[in-house]
């Protein structure tokens, strides 16, 4: 099985709700057999976006094209593309083949052939010999393949997912995250997926697209998107940020710093030690108000005397001292100038 992929143009899509503006002229561009996340919580606009294109939602202005070809208007049949819906969208009364092949038949495919192109799906999704049972007897897990697998049967050019691994726990999401990120690679096919996760985002995606209010805050590859983020906003939604005005850190290595700047520092890039840093360490001195053990890691947070919050997660390995560690004890913690991240945005002051 093959499919061809193609690149998507997104311009100046804007979706209004009454006064409520869930797309705030939107543009975006994605090339041919990429895998791209629409990152952000919930109401930023990131689900619309995706049913706008996959033509379920029609938005009141701007263009959606495919390998050059306006959309727009095309109702969803009309655009031979695949999505992984988050409830799956399962006929409960049909099998698993005739899931399967329901796209197919819808296509006019001659049932024999719709039968092997189905079974190869399956096999695909690693659901081989599954034709005939009925999705009620299938975990969640099982289901969300056969929901791949009837994606990808007729061999869509555009692969659109909205949060597919939402249902399951966390140790089977994990998996499928590898599971759909090979399924991608092995298609070749430019996937869209949507989800709130950032580490879902972080470990699939190619680039990252950072949603909030109807606009794209950021977007980039994971890492840069992770280390290097914008503003506040995409620095705190990507995970545990510290941030605070540049002139309150502390050590040799601030001296330099901006002071009308806010600093983003990334939990994990603390140590309690100085070893191994040298004269470029930046450092943060207060008091522990609280605590906790997370199996991996220990969260501290620490209050400074100008009311700053920082939090630190210190790897299980390197915290031996942290489980004694009592509230009100006065803490420094360090990391390298290179960990000290500027936003674009000002303090505010």
């Amino acid at each position: 099985m093959s499919a061809t992929s193609l690149p998507i143009s997104i311009a100046d899509i804007r979706k209004t709700y009454g006064n409520y503006v869930a797309l705030d002229d939107v543009t975006l561009d994605i090339a041919a057999g990429e895998f791209l996340t629409l990152l952000g919580p919930s109401g930023s606009g990131k689900t619309t976006l995706l049913m706008a294109l996959a033509g379920f939602v029609r938005p009141e202005g701007g263009l959606l094209a495919i390998g050059g070809r306006d959309v727009t208007p095309l109702p969803p049949n009309k655009r031979n593309i695949g999505v992984v819906f988050q409830n799956y969208a399962l006929f409960p009364h049909m099998s698993v083949s005739g899931n399967v092949e329901y796209p197919l038949r819808l296509r006019g495919v001659p049932k024999a052939q719709a039968r092997q192109r189905a079974e190869a799906a399956l096999v695909r999704v690693k659901l081989s010999g599954f034709g005939a049972r009925d999705i009620a007897a299938l975990s969640g897990g099982q289901r969300q393949r056969v929901a791949l697998a009837r994606a990808i049967v007729f061999e869509p050019r555009v692969m659109l997912m909205d949060e597919p691994l939402s249902a399951l726990d966390k140790n089977l999401r994990e998996h499928m995250q590898f599971e759909i990120r090979k399924l991608h690679d092995d298609l070749g096919v430019t996937t869209i997926y949507v989800t709130h996760d950032q580490r879902e985002a972080l470990t699939m995606s190619d680039r990252i697209a950072v949603m909030d209010a109807g606009r794209i805050q950021q977007i980039g590859a994971p890492q840069d998107v992770y280390r290097r983020p914008r503003n506040r906003f995409v620095a705190e939604f990507m995970g545990e940020a510290n941030i605070a005005p540049a002139e309150n850190l502390q050590g040799p290595g601030a001296a330099g710093l901006p002071g009308k700047r806010l600093a983003m520092i990334r939990a994990e890039n603390f140590a309690l030690e100085p070893d191994g840093l040298g004269d470029d360490r930046v450092e943060v001195i207060g008091r522990l108000t609280a605590k906790a053990f997370r199996g991996e890691n220990w969260l501290l947070n620490l209050t400074t005397a100008t009311g700053d919050q920082f939090m630190l997660s210190i790897a299980t390995n390197r915290g031996a001292t942290c489980g004694a560690l009592e509230i009100g004890t006065e803490l420094r913690a360090h990391t390298e100038l290179g960990h000290v991240h500027l936003l674009e945005e000002a303090d505010g002051r």
